[in-house]
């Protein structure tokens, strides 16, 4: 077990991403000092990342595995071995900036009902974008399709200052997500059964079920790669967005909405394919019908996973960052892009 010095173990999970340790780390290291341990998880990469790590940077505590788990089971391995307050779950393709971590512990520790944040997240290779990765905070309308302030499908919009209070939404990017360790323990960590995509979405949402807030933080900032494990655009990720999304709407959505909503998401799914059709691209079409047939197949275990995680439903809690109209017919019928355009009021956060 690593016991952490401080009250939060900023926990790296790494699988053959040396170059982006030798890049990034050293950054994060020296921002320790503001008050987190680093803890880095390697998946038994061939690159040798584990022991570079442990001759070049001795102050970093290290998890090795014996075999590449995806992004949620290699979380929910190496977190069983971490003892601290808060855990930053951060992807290894990302740079942190001066100052980053103090506004997120602050907010953590100034409310104890506030499950989980982010920092804004913005676009690595052009510094100035959001990056589609969480943005500055996850929304997802009636449909259950997620979408950012600061990204709505694949337009990013540029950081002039629009986002910089600090307000609650409805999930908050895996990326680099703070989260109350015993609330992330006592709603059952991540879903390793989602593999990769949507599974911190999915614990927000737990969160959220059982009385927590989650939050965005206007304050802090952080730089992502993005597309550097599974590529954006590729019939990998396409298959995870689609299929995860129906899995994550069964495990926590109300019943009722359900009874309709999963057949309505059958005909939008298949009409979001059109631009797949149109550009010949038929391997992303045939990833979405896998999607379905893979949903449809494991249905008996997301149905056991809602059956658990709706007994510990808080009745009477408010959920934030849910958009009551479809942010479908926003973006592509009246031609709203960005999230301001589409009329959205955050709700501060206290």
């Amino acid at each position: 077990m690593i016991v952490c010095n401080t009250l939060t173990a900023v926990v790296i999970l790494s699988y053959n991403s040396l170059e982006w340790h030798k890049l990034f780390l050293p950054k994060i290291v020296e921002q320790a000092a503001s008050g987190y341990d680093v803890v880095l998880v390697d998946h038994a990469s061939p690159d040798n990342t584990a022991d570079y790590i442990q001759a070049h940077f001795p102050s970093v505590k290290l998890i090795r595995l014996k075999k590449n788990l995806g992004f949620a089971g290699g979380y929910a391995a190496a977190l069983e071995q971490v003892s601290a307050k808060y855990f930053v779950l951060l992807s290894s393709d990302f740079q942190v900036t001066d100052n980053w971590f103090p506004p997120l512990l602050a907010a953590m520790e100034k409310d104890p009902q506030l499950g989980a944040v982010q920092p804004k997240v913005r676009y690595w290779k052009e510094p100035e974008l959001f990056e589609y990765a969480g943005a500055a905070g996850g929304y997802m309308d009636k449909w259950g399709y997620m979408f950012c302030r600061g990204r709505v499908f694949d337009r990013l919009e540029k950081d002039s200052g629009q986002y910089n209070d600090d307000v609650k939404v409805f999930w908050a990017s895996g990326g680099c997500f703070m989260v109350r360790a015993a609330a992330y323990t006592a709603a059952g960590g991540l879903d390793t059964a989602l593999f990769a995509h949507m599974e911190e979405i999915d614990l927000c949402w737990r969160l959220q079920n059982r009385g927590y807030t989650i939050g965005a933080i206007g304050n802090s900032t952080v730089f992502h790669v993005g597309g550097s494990v599974i590529s954006y655009g590729s019939p990998q990720k396409t298959f995870y967005n689609y299929r995860n999304n129906l899995a994550i709407l069964v495990k926590n959505e109300h019943a009722g909405k359900l009874l309709w909503l999963i057949p309505w998401r059958l005909v939008l799914d298949g009409v979001s394919c059109l631009p797949f059709l149109m550009k010949g691209n038929f391997k992303n079409i045939l990833a979405v019908l896998k999607a379905h047939f893979s949903f449809y197949a494991t249905l008996p275990y997301w149905l056991r996973q809602r059956k658990s995680a709706r007994a510990a439903l808080k009745k009477g809690h408010h959920i934030s960052g849910v958009f009551h109209k479809s942010v479908i017919v926003k973006y592509f019928i009246k031609k709203q892009s960005t999230f301001t355009q589409l009329g959205i009021k955050p709700e501060t956060l206290s």
